[in-house]
């Protein structure tokens, strides 16, 4: 599925706490006007997050869930672009303590891409999710 979206891992930490990728335009990812797609940017940085702090929280304890994003587009991506995720200790720590405290939590994660030499071509803000396995179960008993 993720083939489909141009994006390539590029980096991984052992830890999950840094990913890296690329979105190249090609036959795949160009739009109308001949610039990367927008849609290639959301969708080839889709699943990160997500799968991120999943690994990080415990699958076993936790659920989480990407509830939703927007992009803001800056420059027209022409050449390949890169994006970083990078989720810090003070981050997971806070986050894994307002679940903890309040069964569920939501928060946002950015992301910026950018041309090889830094220029930013855009924006995206997702939507997080999580619950221990506990509230989750017991909503979706409702």
């Amino acid at each position: 599925m993720y083939f489909g979206t141009g994006g390539k891992i590029l980096e991984i930490s052992d830890d999950w706490k840094y990913l890296k990728i690329r979105l190249r335009l090609n036959l795949w990812t160009y739009n109308y006007v001949g610039t990367i797609f927008g849609g290639s940017m959301f969708s080839a940085s889709d699943p990160f997050y997500m799968l991120m702090f999943m690994h990080l929280l415990g699958k076993d304890q936790y659920v989480v869930w990407d509830k939703g994003g927007s992009i803001q587009f800056i420059k027209p991506g022409k050449e390949a672009i890169y994006a970083e995720f990078v989720i810090s200790d003070e981050l997971l720590k806070d986050v894994k303590h307002q679940i903890d405290t309040h069964g569920k939590y939501e928060w946002h994660m950015h992301l910026e891409w950018k041309t090889k030499d830094g220029t930013l071509i855009s924006r995206i803000d997702r939507k997080m999710w999580g619950a221990t396995k506990e509230y989750y179960e017991v909503r979706r008993k409702r």
